[in-house]
């Protein structure tokens, strides 16, 4: 077993406690958490509050940390990590600033600690359905791909929360959301060559805002679009169109979600169409999984150095188009 921190008890932190704390590879040996008003609920999971990061990694038993921190602290936790030796699964967004993003990728490489992060999204059925589709070449040439990661989970948040500011969460959904659906374009597609990015606080009264729109066009040629939005019912969509087939998944449920159908549809023509259903898998534990096998040198962890950076890259460029209004060319 991996003898490992979680790093933060918020409502990921909460989330991740409860897929690992009975995980037969991970010896989740503690959770930090600031807030000692939260230790109760962390013991009620049977396991061990600490207040200090230090304590956690100084830990000799800890070989890895999950950092499910606010944004801005996971440069310098990553950092701190590397320097007491752990390897580091972090959570969405690496990082807010892609020059401290390239330093976390390389201290983690220079180390030989493996440096995972989250984007499960890349572990759900349909998706890897979708992924084999379009490495065959079944689809033909792809023209444009829509995505959409909308729900309504975060609307309690008080309007203090760390998650509603620019500062901390910018451009809207995409720290939430949407830099899912850039990982999976990026995955899918390489490099962004150029994109326009629309952001609005349409009901929440967020300082970040509550809609994020982005156009993208890529190196390849291909163009995108895609959209998250914090107030309105659930809906995850990803619709890939190609010269030769059009490809749609509808996702039932969130990510954290249990029970929940994805299906897909693939359309040729009216006389040649097929759908297919795919049960709910728990792609969050299936990521954490791989960074465990990558941490034993069973397998490579399956993120390039150029995706997680390149990821950060266009978020802030995302970030400088919502300000400006202006098209971002990368």
């Amino acid at each position: 077993m991996i003898g490992t921190a979680l790093v933060g008890f918020g409502w990921w932190g909460q989330h991740i406690a409860r897929r690992l704390k009975d995980h037969p590879e991970f010896d989740l040996r503690c959770v930090v958490e600031p807030m000692v008003s939260a230790h109760g609920d962390i013991a009620a999971l049977g396991l061990t509050p600490v207040s200090s990061y230090d304590d956690a990694i100084s830990d000799q038993i800890v070989k890895a940390v999950i950092l499910t921190s606010p944004n801005d602290l996971h440069d310098i936790q990553i950092a701190q990590a590397v320097d007491a030796g752990k390897h580091v699964f972090c959570e969405k967004p690496l990082s807010l600033s892609a020059t401290n993003a390239r330093k976390s990728v390389e201290s983690c490489r220079a180390s030989g600690l493996v440096l995972g992060i989250g984007h499960e999204r890349r572990f759900e059925p349909a998706i890897l359905a979708l992924r084999k589709l379009l490495d065959d070449g079944a689809l033909g040439t792809i023209m444009h791909t829509e995505m959409a990661f909308s729900h309504d989970k975060l609307i309690g948040l008080t309007v203090d929360s760390w998650r509603t500011s620019k500062a901390f969460a910018p451009a809207a959904g995409m720290t939430q959301m949407g830099i899912h659906l850039t990982d999976l374009l990026i995955a899918f597609y390489g490099p962004v060559a150029s994109l326009h990015a629309f952001t609005a606080d349409r009901s929440l009264g967020w300082e970040t805002g509550d809609v994020v729109t982005v156009q993208l066009q890529f190196k390849a040629g291909m163009t995108a679009t895609l959209q998250a939005i914090l107030h309105t019912p659930h809906f995850i969509r990803t619709h890939v169109f190609g010269s030769e087939m059009w490809v749609e998944i509808r996702n039932a449920t969130h990510p954290d979600t249990p029970g929940g159908k994805s299906t897909m549809e693939r359309y040729r023509s009216i006389e040649d169409t097929e759908t297919e259903v795919f049960d709910w898998t728990d792609s969050v534990t299936a990521n954490l999984e791989a960074f465990g096998a990558a941490i034993r040198g069973e397998a490579e962890y399956p993120y390039s150095d150029f995706e997680l950076l390149h990821n950060i890259k266009v978020l802030n460029a995302i970030m400088q188009s919502a300000e400006t209004g202006e098209a971002v060319h990368l």
